[in-house]
C-alpha cells in the first residue's frame, strides 16, 4: 500500500506544492510548527531516510538545501531548522521548519493554524522562489 506522501506525489491527495524536481517533491506541512513548515520527499518511496542509497540520500539533502533557501527567501525568520524524524509515515522525509531559536523545532509545540487562503499564498510565494533558484 502506498504511503500518503506516495499519494499526494501522484496526485491523489491534494497539497501545497512547494517544489519538484524528477526525483524529489517538497510540499507545505498541513499542520506546521512554524509558517512555512515544509516537508521534501523522495519521490522514491523508502520507508528511512538511512536506508535510502548513497546517491539518492545526498541529492535529498541538496534538493532541500534549495527549498530552504527559497522558504528563507520568503519567511521571515533566522534560519531554517531540519529535522529528520520519520516515525510518523513510512517514507522517508526532511522537515524544513523556519525558526528563530532552537525550541522552535519542538514538535510538541502548539501547531500554527492558517487557512487555505494562507496555505496557497505560502505555497505559491515559495514555489515561485524555488524557480528563480534553479
Amino acid at each position: 500500500m502506498p504511503s500518503i506522501f506516495t499519494r499526494i506525489i501522484q496526485g491523489e491527495i491534494p497539497c501545497y506544492k512547494i517544489a519538484e524536481s524528477e526525483d524529489f517533491f517538497s510540499f507545505l506541512d498541513i499542520n506546521p510548527l512554524k509558517k512555512g513548515h515544509a516537508l521534501v520527499v523522495p519521490k522514491k518511496e523508502v520507508d528511512y531516510i538511512f536506508e535510502l542509497d548513497h546517491q539518492t540520500y545526498l541529492d535529498h539533502f541538496a534538493f532541500a538545501k534549495k527549498v530552504a533557501k527559497a522558504i528563507q527567501q520568503v519567511i521571515p525568520c533566522n534560519r531554517i531548522g531540519l529535522s529528520v524524524v520519520g516515525l510518523e509515515v513510512p517514507h522517508a522525509h526532511i522537515h524544513l521548519i523556519p525558526i528563530d531559536d532552537a525550541g522552535d523545532t519542538d514538535f510538541s509545540n502548539q501547531r500554527v493554524s492558517l487557512t487555505r487562503s494562507e496555505f496557497e499564498e505560502i505555497a505559491a510565494m515559495i514555489f515561485s522562489a524555488f524557480q528563480k533558484l534553479n
